[in-house]
Parts: C-alpha cells; structure tokens; sequence
C-alpha cells in the first residue's frame, strides 16, 4: 500500500479533484499537473469516465498517483481498485468503503466533518482524514480545534478550498495537503489548454510554505 508519506509529498501539497466527461483526456491532464509538480489526482466518480479515466492514468502513467474520489459504496471501492486507483477517497467515513480498502491493501482517506466522526475514523486506525465539506462546516478554526484534542491526526480539507484560501489552510500545522478543484476547471479542460494548467499549477504550489 502506497503511505501516506508519499501521498503528501508526491502532492506537491495540492491535491486536483477532477471530474471529467471523458477518459481521453485523461492522461495529458496529468501530464500537464505533473508537469506543473502535481503527482497526485483524485478522479471522482460523478461521471461515466471516471473509471476509464483512472484506468487510463494507471496504465500510462505509473509515476502519477492516481484515486478515485466520492466513493460510496463497497462496489464503487471495488471498481476503482480494479480500475488501478492508488487509493480512495469518500465525502464521509463509510464502513464498506473500509473494509474493501483493507481487503485490497489500498489507501483510505475517510471523509469527516465533526468531532465524533473524525473520533470514529480515528478509532479505526485512520491518522489521516478529509474534512468535508471544510468551508461549510468550519474551516481552519475546525482544524485548529481539532489539533488540540486529537493531535495524532493530520487533514486534508476539501470543500471550498480555492487560490484565495488554500495557503490558509496549508499554514495549519496538521494539515499536509488540501483538496481542490479550482486548478482543474472545466473550460480549460475541455479546450485542452494544458500548458496554462501547467503554469497554474506550477504557480500555486511554489506558494506552498513548506519548511
């Protein structure tokens, strides 16, 4: 299984959440990512190209880590894994979810958004959780209260994180990496801009304050 130390530093502390309409383009929007020092996607399953999509990274591009994101159930974790995605990720902790991870030796990001759940998720062994949807339930002030009463667990916040508040959030001494799709959108997708992906990306992270 891939650790969590990879995941972080292969993420350059950004990780895209994509949502894509076709799995071609999938392999030249991680080039352009990884390009821009993005070795991390989350590809999530809101489209009938998602499974092709990661399937497509997976087999062309074994240097970039690739999940599968808004994973719901033991079939969507069970489709993803066989599809080749290197871990998965869901909006809330899902015992299903748990249990095919575990069966397949792949990595979890259980989602939270309360005290107890990221209590519950932590009790099953999980040190590295998403907060979600961050904006919505209480940003870095959650986090930051989070840290004081369980300082084992580190987050990746998801949910309204943008260019305006994600260094906000990297500045947190629990949080390693955030979750966006802002470096990721539509129009630039679907024009096949990838230089310009490239540069963002490129931009957005060299802002990283990494020690």
């Amino acid at each position: 299984m891939i650790d969590v130390s990879t995941f972080v530093a292969k993420s350059g502390g950004v990780v895209p959440v994509i949502t894509l309409n076709s799995a071609d383009v999938a392999p030249d929007l991680a080039d352009a990512l990884h390009e821009g020092g993005c070795g991390v996607l989350e590809i999530t399953l809101r489209t009938p190209a998602a499974l092709g999509a990661i399937q497509k990274i997976a087999e062309d591009r074994p240097g970039i880590m690739v999940g599968a994101g808004t994973v719901l159930t033991d079939q969507d974790a069970e489709a993803s894994v066989a599809a080749g995605a290197d871990f998965l990720v869901s909006p809330g902790f899902s015992t299903a979810v748990h249990e095919v991870a575990s069966a397949t030796d792949t990595l979890y990001l259980p989602g939270v958004a309360t005290v107890t759940e990221a209590m519950t998720a932590f009790s099953r062994g999980y040190t590295f959780q998403k907060l979600f949807p961050a904006e919505v339930v209480g940003g870095a002030a959650l986090i930051r209260a989070l840290g004081s009463v369980l300082p084992e667990v580190r987050f990746c916040p998801t949910g309204g994180i943008d260019a305006d508040n994600y260094l906000d959030y990297l500045a947190l001494s629990n949080v390693d990496v955030v979750g966006g799709s802002w470096l990721t959108p539509g129009d630039l997708v679907d024009a096949g801009k990838w230089a310009l992906v490239t540069q963002q990306t490129r931009e957005v992270l060299e802002q990283y304050p990494r020690s």
